[in-house]
């Protein structure tokens, strides 16, 4: 089942390689009664990194690989051989990927791009040999330095979707069967609340072949932001969107009334959220007629003006694409 391939949370345990020590070492042959040191450098150790992939869109690959480990680096040896460097741990992630301290909570680095590369645990530095520490003074030095040692830590990564419009209303607003209606996306769809579980992307198509990314997340309730329902866990899936749509259907007791509900519940959790492009649309108005539209949009207030839409009577759905299309490229 499709549903259950969505993994957005990861948490697990990495440790990155020790450097390899230096050696110490004197030049011996045949002739040469005191050769002066010779003890190569250790290897660095390994990194454990993060590389971002647009192909990947959800945490799976990663979900029981609980322990990350990078190898070490090879110590030193004679004849100012340096040892080999560490195997580096890179561990592809999707785009919008952010890596946390288990502990702290500090968010360590976020990966964005396509091929980005971010280093997550920096490996140890090599200690360096004898041969390094030779003066006009000290001709013999019978020491070398140790390696570096790993860092290790117990991270968690998220999964935060880059989309550039994301669907926010109560359950079974229409916001599934709006995202398979507009994209090739095949949401489960059905007539009962928290049908979605978790969030969905499609890839809208728009006029002279240009696009947009819009996703669709599970139903927010009064009260989601104090651990209600399922709206929270997936919040901060529209924490990178640009914009907001709000859905409320048009059967609704007080379209006004919702709407000021999912401003409230979104202000609880971030109040930055409320800082992006906002649309409001009244969904399943091909119950409606025209004087009942009419009359409608008189008794909403002058700075809110709604876009009536019906995904299943393909009703106002240019219109709302050319309104997303305005707010994206203003």
């Amino acid at each position: 089942m499709a549903s259950s391939n969505f993994i957005d949370h990861v948490k697990m345990y990495c440790r990155s390689g020790n450097g390899g020590a230096g050696a110490v070492s004197f030049r011996r042959e045949k002739h040469v009664p005191k050769g002066g040191p010779d003890g190569g450098n250790g290897g660095k150790g390994g990194s454990v990194i993060l590389r971002g992939n647009s192909q990947l869109w959800t945490l799976l690959h990663l979900r029981y690989k609980k322990h990350i480990a990078a190898d070490n680096g090879v110590h030193g040896s004679g004849h100012g051989s340096s040892g080999s460097d560490g195997k580096d741990q890179i561990l592809e992630v999707p785009l919008g990927t952010t890596a946390k301290d288990a502990e702290t909570g500090e968010v360590l680095l976020e990966v964005t791009e396509e091929g980005q590369e971010v280093i997550l645990l920096p490996g140890g530095r090599g200690g360096l040999g004898n041969e390094n520490f030779k003066t006009a003074t000290k001709q013999t030095p019978r020491y070398a330095q140790p390696g570096e040692e790993g860092e290790e830590k117990t991270c968690i990564l998220e999964l935060k979707l880059l989309a550039d419009i994301g669907l926010v209303g109560f359950p079974n607003a229409g916001k599934s069967t709006l995202l398979s209606v507009l994209s090739a996306a095949k949401p489960e769809i059905a007539d009962y609340p928290f049908t979605t579980l978790v969030p969905n992307l499609g890839v809208v198509s728009y006029r002279d072949d240009k696009s947009f990314v819009m996703a669709d997340i599970p139903g927010i309730i009064e009260g989601a932001a104090d651990g209600k329902g399922l709206g929270l866990r997936f919040l901060r899936h529209i924490e990178r969107n640009s914009i907001l749509l709000f859905m409320v259907p048009a059967d609704a007791d007080d379209i006004v009334a919702e709407y000021q509900i999912l401003l409230d519940e979104l202000t609880k959790y971030n109040p930055e959220l409320l800082d992006k492009d906002r649309i409001l649309a009244i969904s399943k108005c091909d119950m409606l007629d025209e004087e009942l539209i009419a009359e409608m949009s008189v008794s909403f207030p002058k700075d809110l003006k709604p876009l009536f839409i019906s995904s299943l009577a393909n009703m106002g759905l240019i219109d709302l694409k050319d309104a997303i299309w305005k707010k994206l490229n203003p």
